[in-house]
Formats: structure tokens, sequence, C-alpha cells
């Protein structure tokens, strides 16, 4: 793969329609408390998903996994390029999605995420950048390796914040009550 200047200036267009869209629904560029910061570990804290990393992040990486493996199996004759940037596409369309009140209020409602207000506009421009890596890791690791890879993040997310990409989708689409009782009582 190679990337030309017209693939980044593609990449730099959807970052920034992103941030406008974002802006345009009213997130905050660093959060409520407009500080800037590199990363948040606190799940719980109300600066989670306002710095640029936070442990959610590790998701957004399994993200670009996951989209490498579905562009691959529905879009292989396509070059990478094309399918990095479809699988950006998708996460900022993610990004944005996450962000609307109707997901925002469904996570408050069904999830651990209580206080969750949205993603900081740095925050979504990281995982976007996030799912991008993930994308291109998954693009130059063996299959095994990317699978297991996945697979050790989401048990590492598990155990260490009772939380992880897997858990957030069961429960967005799902919830199922006994999940988020042990979940909170890892609090």
């Amino acid at each position: 793969m190679r990337l030309t200047r017209r693939h980044g200036t593609v990449i730099a267009l959807i970052v920034l329609a992103t941030i406008a869209i974002e802006w345009w629904m009213g997130r905050l560029p660093f959060g409520p408390d407009g500080r800037f910061g590199w990363f948040e570990g606190d799940i719980w804290s109300a600066a989670q998903s306002q710095r640029v990393a936070d442990p959610y992040s590790v998701t957004h990486l399994v993200h670009g996994f996951v989209f490498y493996g579905l562009l691959f199996l529905v879009a292989r004759r396509q070059p990478v390029t094309v399918r990095l940037l479809a699988a950006i596409t998708l996460e900022a369309i993610w990004e944005i999605l996450e962000n609307s009140s109707i997901v925002i209020d469904r996570y408050r409602a069904v999830t651990i995420a209580q206080g969750y207000v949205g993603d900081s506009i740095l925050n979504s421009v990281s995982d976007i950048l996030m799912a991008g890596a993930g994308f291109l890791m998954a693009w130059r690791l063996p299959v095994v390796v990317s699978l297991a890879l996945v697979v050790v993040a989401e048990i590492l997310m598990l155990l260490v914040y009772r939380d992880n990409l897997t858990l957030n989708i069961v429960m967005l689409l799902w919830p199922i009550d006994a999940i988020r009782e042990w979940q909170m009582a890892g609090r």
C-alpha cells in the first residue's frame, strides 16, 4: 500500500467533516471542562471520552481490525487504500452516531456509562485515528496474530475494566441486567 497525498487529503476531509458535524451537534472540542489531556484512565470519571485517549481507545483499535476483516471479505478486489478510506469513513459515521443524543441516552439507560455526556471532538478524532491504526495493523499482521490481538484486547479490557467492545454491543442492543450488575460491582 502506498498512501498518496490524495489519500491523505481524503482522510483529512473525512476527519474535518466529522469535526464540523460534531461541532454543529454541540460537541465541545475538549469536553465540558475545556481542558486538553492525553489520557484518562478512569472509566467512571467525568473526563472519560474527553481526552486524546482512554481505555476505550482499545475498542477503536479493535474496530479497525474488524473493519479490515469485513472489508477484506466484501471488497477484497478493491485496493487496500480504498478499504482503508472506507474503514475511516465507517468509524467517522460511528463517531457521529455515538455522539447523537439518541445513542448517548441509550448508553446512559442500558450500559454502565450512566454519566456519559458523549465524546469531545478531540476524542472522536483520536478514535477515528485509532480505528485507522487498527486497520493498518490488521493489514500488516498475519491473520492469526490479528485475531490473537483482538482476543487479548477484549480479555484485558474485561479483566481490568469489566467492559469491552463485545459487552458494549451486547448491552446497547440487548441489555442484560446481570451483566450490568456485574460491571457496576467493579466500580
